[in-house]
């Protein structure tokens, strides 16, 4: 991967891209945490496996890496859910929102996953690498959005010690590679840390040294917390 000058995730070929996906594969946790959610979700599926939920997106180097070997994906058309309560401007915002270099994909379903052919979006749902204001990359952190539909935010410390190494490896290589890929989560952190000001809740963090803690979203002061005490939400509390 080192051997061509790469400047954005676009650049990455299919053998990079197969090399990310086999270093980035440990399940999130020892059990099968999509039957924990589905029975909450009225399609019946895991929320991070349902379209009409979370739209995933890909870099645009995964979608040509994939669409010759896979019929798992597809662009997003935006209108494949049957009671779909999304406005054209909701749908435009959407699409709107997405970087360059990426592209919104829609899949077969969980029952026609072919799991090594998941996106790296799909690897690390519901987290996102947590970056503090001096530019560190702390550790996982998770989409706050689906607070109340992803069982594993409220089970954090179910998630296994190998997904944290792998998820942590992974953004780091990335990170070394594409400067606007680090700039793209340090922002989301940002917005991460202004959400949870305004709430006056603290962010759980799984820490890429172990651990877990809690940090101030204004000071960014962490503290050690036992897992068992983070928060739950509510179907699952």
């Amino acid at each position: 991967m080192n051997n061509r000058i790469l400047r954005s995730p676009a650049d990455l070929n299919s053998a990079d891209i197969h090399e990310l996906y086999t270093n980035f594969n440990v399940p999130i946790a020892g059990l099968d945490c999509g039957k924990m959610c589905a029975p909450h979700n009225p399609t019946g599926k895991p929320f991070c496996c349902d379209i009409c939920a979370a739209v995933p997106a890909a870099h645009t180097s995964e979608w040509k890496a994939l669409e010759p070997v896979t019929d798992l994906w597809h662009p997003w058309r935006g209108d494949e859910c049957a009671e779909d309560p999304s406005s054209t401007e909701d749908r435009s915002r959407l699409e709107a929102s997405v970087p360059d270099g990426m592209i919104l994909l829609a899949c077969l379903g969980p029952q026609a996953c072919q799991r090594p052919y998941r996106l790296l979006s799909c690897r690390q749902f519901p987290f996102f690498p947590y970056v503090t204001s001096d530019y560190r990359f702390l550790g996982l952190s998770y989409d706050w959005e689906f607070e109340n539909s992803c069982w594993v935010i409220g089970n954090l410390g179910q998630v296994s010690q190998a997904y944290r190494e792998e998820f942590v490896a992974t953004h780091d290589k990335l990170f070394a590679l594409f400067q606007d890929e680090f700039d793209n989560y340090a922002a989301r952190s940002e917005e991460m840390r202004e959400v949870f000001a305004e709430k006056r809740r603290r962010i759980p963090l799984l820490h890429r040294n172990g651990g877990f803690h809690l940090i101030s979203p204004a000071s960014e002061r962490m503290q050690r917390v036992d897992p068992a005490k983070l928060p739950q939400f509510q179907p699952y509390r």
